[in-house]
């Protein structure tokens, strides 16, 4: 008899799908948030030219790092209130 998380019907294999398309989806939106919230920093004080290629390239880039961060806070207390579930029971 087989394990019920190795099943044909998805069992492990579903829930792991799952939850990385919510980490995607998560990382995603976080960084699309930390870019528009970076669009409202006044660039002219740090940047030149703020329209340039290599101020974008650095808007992105931080934006990047941000949204990641944002991201990774959100999906571990995700995980950390999953294993609080498991304490109490």
């Amino acid at each position: 008899m087989e394990p019920v998380l190795f099943a044909a019907e998805g069992g492990w294999f579903a829930f792991e799908g799952i939850s990385g398309l919510f980490a995607i989806t998560v990382e995603l939106l976080a960084i699309v948030l930390s870019w528009v919230l970076i669009k409202e920093v006044k660039w002219e004080a740090i940047f030149r030219h703020p329209r340039n290629a290599r101020a974008r390239m650095c808007q992105v880039l931080i934006a990047i790092v941000f949204g990641h961060a944002i991201a990774q806070f959100f999906l571990q207390y995700m995980d950390y209130t999953a294993m609080l579930r498991n304490f109490v029971e």
